[in-house]
């Protein structure tokens, strides 16, 4: 795959539920920790190296932000570090609590 695939909050649920998927939510703090998408990752400039060298290169990785828009963006960036299977999440995180409440957690 060259740069990134956007994909539906059912597909990414299925890629949620093959256990390899990584998450990668680039909204603020506050969003962040008010619900995300279960076992999601907060990223942002302070965290982004640490989440980098956890996340394989090969691994599959969905980037999640409030509506599906500025997540293109971080998934272009992630796919031009050399990720071979980025999303971005159509709809983003508030479509997702929408689809999925079950699968969302607070911290």
């Amino acid at each position: 795959m060259s740069g990134f695939q956007r994909i539906t909050a059912g597909d990414a649920k299925a890629l949620l539920d093959s256990g390899k998927l990584s998450v990668a939510d680039i909204r603020d703090a506050m969003s962040y920790q008010a619900g995300h998408i279960q076992g999601a990752s907060r990223v942002d400039n302070d965290n982004l190296a640490d989440f980098m060298d956890t996340v394989g290169k090969d691994d599959p990785l969905l980037v999640c932000c409030y509506h599906g828009n500025s997540s293109q963006g971080a998934a272009q960036f992630f796919a031009g570090q050399g990720y071979t299977k980025v999303y971005s999440l159509d709809g983003g995180y508030e479509l997702w609590k929408l689809a999925f409440p079950d699968l969302c957690e607070r911290s």
